[in-house]
């Protein structure tokens, strides 16, 4: 059921209507950030629609219908073949299409053609989610354009997706489109203490860095980030206080080699958010406003000693660093850069 969902309260009144007036569109683009819930909203809109007994206009999540679209056995992530098809739930008119690795392959996209053509099984309608459908390379994006050109009739195909300027305009121009916004830190709060058990100040610092994203709040070990924190806290203090270039090499070096390379992103996020906490009190924010509130403290020794555009251009640098990754660099090479870069704008 949406209620079941945290946030987003004005695109759950849009769903319900669709539904109850057998509007829901052929074609569907979510949108929004990462981890606010678009692919779970797409899932439940799919299971609301073929639900034998919808009350009040969505999924009674009880009946057979419900429980077993919901049920997904996803592939070994490993398991690229697996990737090329639709993945479907143990309901037959349920399916979804994720991405391997970085990619959604044509295979899979031309799966899903063949798959949409094919009446329903059981429902009324079948329902197809394309999880991160910025990740279609342009034989995939090209094989979808023909079928969103041609819909079957009762079939009905969501796109979500945080980067939808990535998709082909005439991708875009053939969806309704949905926006989500960020969820609010206090939603989020209240959700991971009154439901997944976190403590008062876990359930504070997981919300505060989750950037309206509950996935990333639930997802987040609080144990490991401080720790992660704690090196990427150095990494500041090296280049703001100490400028101490020789350490920073020292620290990029830890965070490629074989132990630590995997959560490489974690620590960039880390760093990042840490030079905005800095950034926000120099510019004369209120304490308060800040993410790590716990370091704040130190945060706002930083502030005193750090340049306001040099923070700024550490986080461009960041963000291009990260949209760097997708083509293969090399990381050492890449945060050697990035560091030296940061003692050089202090």
């Amino acid at each position: 059921m949406f209620s079941r969902i945290v946030g987003n309260d004005s695109v759950k009144i849009i769903l319900r209507r669709l539904i109850a007036n057998q509007r829901v569109p052929a074609s569907l683009l979510l949108t929004g950030d990462d981890g606010i819930g678009k692919k779970l909203f797409a899932l439940e809109l799919a299971r609301s629609a073929i639900c034998l007994a919808q009350i009040d206009g969505e999924a009674c999540g009880n009946c057979s219908a419900c429980t077993r679209s919901a049920s997904f056995t996803m592939p070994d992530p490993e398991d690229r073949d697996a990737y090329k098809r639709v993945i479907f739930s143990s309901h037959p008119d349920v399916g979804i299409v994720a991405p391997y690795k970085r990619n959604i392959s044509v295979d899979a996209i031309r799966h899903l053609e063949s798959e949409a053509n094919f009446r329903p099984y059981e429902a009324s309608a079948r329902f197809f989610i394309i999880d991160e459908a910025d990740k279609m390379n342009d034989p995939a994006s090209n094989a979808l354009l023909k079928t969103l050109e041609e819909p079957p009739e009762t079939s009905h195909i969501f796109l979500t997706t945080s980067r939808p300027d990535s998709l082909l305009p005439t991708i875009r121009s053939r969806c309704q489109v949905i926006r989500f916004a960020p969820v609010s830190t206090t939603a989020i709060e209240e959700y991971l203490f009154h439901h997944l058990a976190f403590s008062h100040d876990e359930a504070r610092l997981s919300a505060r860095l989750s950037r309206g994203s509950i996935q990333r709040a639930v997802s987040l070990n609080v144990k490991k980030f401080r720790q992660r924190r704690d090196k990427m806290l150095r990494v500041l203090t090296s280049a703001i206080d100490a400028r101490d270039q020789v350490e920073l090499l020292k620290t990029s070096e830890e965070l490629n080699d074989a132990k630590n390379k995997e959560h490489f992103e974690e620590n960039l996020d880390t760093l990042q958010s840490l030079i905005h906490d800095v950034w926000l009190v120099s510019i004369g924010g209120h304490p308060d406003r800040i993410a790590n509130t716990d370091v704040a403290d130190q945060l706002i020794k930083l502030a005193q000693w750090a340049s306001p555009s040099a923070l700024s251009a550490w986080v461009n640098e960041i963000n291009l660093l990260r949209e760097n990754l997708s083509v293969n660099i090399n990381r050492k090479i890449a945060s050697d850069a990035l560091f030296i870069g940061m003692t050089a704008r202090a």
